[in-house]
């Protein structure tokens, strides 16, 4: 494969919108056609547009800092606000501090400046002061919207001037709800908008039902391990759903766990590639017609297969089940193999995160532009005087209709091969050898058996006019006298033939599936 096949995402504008009592962000974004950079975690978000996926998208938001304007991903698996270019009466604090990614980290001198978001003022906001480089343009940079216990730069002042934009907005507003709420979706708009919404502190319009799924409590590390609290949930038991419709069998690493079948999976919108375990990206794209799995240097283990592939997933939680809209389990991220065929790209990709005891998976930007997130802070705000409740999160499902799914991916992708189907009759009996070897041997077993029950039975019974009389052979030897004759008139009683003509046949239906 290509190495530089995966396009690096531009930023845009957001639109932030003054409300009282809460905060609400409209957030558009536009294809990139810059292509050459590789796809990296906290740097783009993935995904398609209605009719049209063939590039990727950012979400960012507008913040100004000390006066200047910057770009800004919204990120909700850490948990630190870094900006990059000149910031205007900025203090430096001495200490410095830096944020380690999944792919790539960032690291600076912390600072204090005025920060204005949607609205709201904070006279000293902490964040790191990223030097410019060929990763972090000036103008550019990444506000965390996970828990406080995750900050670095919190930990690296140590006192509540170093506290997260967001709790410092719950700590200074009191009458502000300690909830975001993230909505992410396609758009059927032919000008490729992408839009989305970051909301504190009250629902987005339309969605306000998202109240009434059920409450997913955050599993919390330990207090030893607070610094790699996300916002995590457990996945129901069986509740990763196979493109064949079947559980795909998991174990979670997690000790704490008391049912081994429920993983843990942490909502990162940072991660365009959903991290999940090897067996589980296996199971989703291991039977794809011409798929292949690849290792990049910096993306790690990812399948790639043709583009128009459709593989139809699900996930669970609460009983609730989450389809995966298909454009989203293969994404077509403009790339091509080394014959300059065009490729698309498996989301799911095999987990390349260090390993981690905290959780089993990271669902990203593919899972979540198919669910309208809700995540209560509760007692993770830093500061509070009071103790609220415990966090947790709701989560409202998005592309239930499946079939529109399905006329969508057609629609962008020129046609669809599903998963289950586009395997030629040889290979899914090599796929199965040992099942039709054993249900041939039965079969034949079965058929030995019948053939000789039937000569056998043939051999013991012979039919009279009377009906049927057991005989040790159906032939007599030559030298017994021959039997008397019988009246061939005719025949009274139960066995008379029936009158009329006889009877016909009807026309019964083919009991075999034409797809077979």
């Amino acid at each position: 494969m290509r190495t530089s096949f995966i396009p690096f995402l531009c930023s845009f504008a957001a639109l932030p919108i003054d409300l009282t009592e809460a905060i609400r962000v409209g957030i558009q974004g536009k294809p990139t056609h810059s292509f050459g950079n590789r796809l990296q975690n906290r740097a783009s978000i993935s995904g398609s547009t209605g009719l049209n996926d063939s590039s990727n998208i950012q979400y960012t938001t507008n913040i100004t800092l000390g006066g200047s304007s910057f770009s800004v991903i919204i990120d909700t698996g850490s948990s630190d606000l870094y900006v990059t270019g000149s910031v205007s009466g900025a203090n430096d604090t001495g200490k410095t501090a830096g944020v380690t990614y999944a792919i790539g980290a960032i690291e600076g001198a912390v600072k204090l400046a005025t920060l204005e978001f949607a609205g709201y003022t904070i006279n000293r906001q902490a964040y790191i002061d990223v030097p410019a480089s060929k990763q972090n343009a000036v103008g550019s940079g990444l506000i965390g919207l996970g828990p406080n216990f995750g900050s670095q730069i919190f930990r690296a002042l140590n006192d509540t001037s170093g506290i997260t934009p967001l709790d410092n907005i719950f700590k200074q507003n009191t009458s502000t709800a300690n909830y975001l709420t993230m909505l992410l979706q396609r758009d059927d708009d032919p000008g490729n908008v992408f839009p989305g919404e970051l909301t504190i502190g009250e629902l987005v319009e339309g969605y306000e039902n998202i109240t009434s799924q059920p409450k997913l409590n955050v599993t919390q590390v330990s207090i030893s391990d607070r610094g790699d609290q996300h916002w995590q949930i457990l996945v129901d038991d069986d509740g990763v759903i196979g493109p064949d419709g079947k559980p795909i069998n998991i174990d979670t690493v997690v000790k704490q766990t008391s049912n081994k079948g429920q993983v843990t999976a942490v909502l990162d919108s940072g991660f365009s590639l959903p991290q999940v375990p090897k067996s589980v990206s296996q199971a989703i794209y291991g039977d794809a017609p011409d798929v292949d799995l690849i290792n990049d240097p910096q993306l790690g283990e990812v399948y790639t297969l043709p583009c128009d592939v459709e593989i139809n997933i699900a996930f669970k939680f609460g009983g609730v089940t989450f389809p995966i809209h298909p454009l989203d389990t293969v994404l077509d991220l403009g790339a091509t193999d080394d014959n300059g065929k065009k490729i698309c790209i498996g989301a799911f990709q095999p987990i390349s995160t260090a390993a981690s005891s905290d959780f089993d998976m990271v669902l990203g930007m593919a899972f979540i532009r198919n669910a309208y997130v809700y995540i209560d802070f509760g007692d993770f705000v830093e500061g509070k005087l009071d103790q609220v409740a415990d966090p947790f999160i709701q989560l409202l499902p998005l592309t239930n209709d499946t079939k529109a799914a399905h006329d969508d991916f057609v629609k962008v992708r020129g046609g669809s091969r599903s998963v289950n189907t586009s395997k030629s009759f040889a290979e899914r009996v090599k796929s199965h050898l040992a099942i039709v070897i054993a249900v041939a041997a039965v079969a034949g077993l079965l058929i030995i058996g019948g053939i000789a029950f039937c000569c056998l039975r043939n051999r013991k019974l012979r039919r009279t006019p009377a009906g049927f009389m057991n005989l040790q052979s159906s032939y007599a030897p030559l030298h017994d006298p021959a039997p008397p004759s019988y009246n061939m008139g005719p025949v009274q009683g139960e066995y008379a033939p029936p009158s009329g003509p006889p009877p016909q046949h009807g026309n019964y239906n083919n009991p075999w599936d034409s797809r077979y």
